[in-house]
């Protein structure tokens, strides 16, 4: 069977975008495996567009291990701008797991998301095991060299530690231990963020849950950023740096909502051979 896709990436973070709104297209967990593996066609996350609900458009989100996911800012900047050259439409407003993304193409590839309120609570909203501070998680083995994570969910659950280089982090070895460490019932992603002296300037490494080390993580942007304000560590506007380039990143304090900024690529069609 071979399937209509596209292939789109985010800095880097990249994606494999199936529509749904025409025609249905059902793959199982073990195809999805097959689909991200490296060696075939490869993926951060697979993203099914779905027919739309009173102009709204649902999407459904897999990382490469099969498993759905609540959310993926740069994949839904993608998307957006993927439905944004059917009618050369401004606005797009995407559904993951029942929260609304309005995103909005500023001009050509660039597009800014608002990516709702983050959550902090210890149980269904991030989650992590009952009892422990989001905002200060202490990890037997990380705590001498890396002391207390913040963990913050921003569609996805995220823990944060502030370092003083992102770059030396083994993330690739240590990555793993904390994302399926038993504080996290549903895993974590895993963030390093290296501040700037002016606060407004941050470094990133990120270990996404399911997908391993990746280029970008827009979630993981906006999560470190939430983190680092409320912790007095950051501004509440910052640039947030990866491999190929940076999302420019807003904590509104007035409205709770995070919003992100920054660009995408060419949309490549291909062609899945399942």
């Amino acid at each position: 069977m071979n399937i209509k896709a596209f292939k789109m990436d985010g800095l880097g973070n990249n994606f494999v975008i199936i529509d749904r709104r025409k025609s249905e297209i059902n793959l199982t967990k073990e195809q999805i495996i097959n689909i991200g593996d490296r060696n075939n066609v490869g993926f951060d996350q697979i993203i099914f567009i779905e027919k739309k609900v009173e102009n709204v458009f649902p999407i459904k989100i897999y990382n490469p291990d099969g498993i759905e996911v609540g959310a993926c800012g740069n994949g839904s900047r993608c998307i957006a701008y993927l439905i944004s050259k059917e009618n050369n439409q401004k606005i797009i407003k995407l559904e993951a797991e029942k929260k609304i993304l309005e995103a909005e193409i500023l001009s050509e590839k660039l597009v800014r998301i608002n990516m709702g309120l983050p959550e902090f609570k210890y149980d269904k909203s991030i989650p992590i095991k009952e009892g422990l501070d989001p905002r200060k998680v202490s990890i037997d083995f990380m705590k001498e060299e890396y002391g207390d994570g913040i963990c913050v969910n921003v569609g996805n659950p995220h823990i944060v530690f502030f370092v003083n280089d992102c770059e030396k982090i083994d993330i690739k070895k240590i990555g793993p231990k904390i994302e399926n460490h038993y504080y996290f019932p549903e895993r974590i992603n895993v963030t390093f963020a290296e501040v700037a002296d002016d606060c407004e300037n941050i470094k990133v490494n990120v270990w996404e849950r399911g997908a391993g080390q990746t280029k970008a993580c827009g979630t993981a942007a906006c999560a470190t950023v939430v983190a680092g304000y409320l912790n007095q560590l950051t501004e509440k506007i910052c640039k947030v740096h990866f491999k190929e380039g940076s999302l420019d990143i807003t904590f509104d304090i007035g409205n709770g909502n995070v919003y992100m900024t920054g660009p995408v690529s060419d949309i490549k069609e291909i062609i899945l051979k399942i």
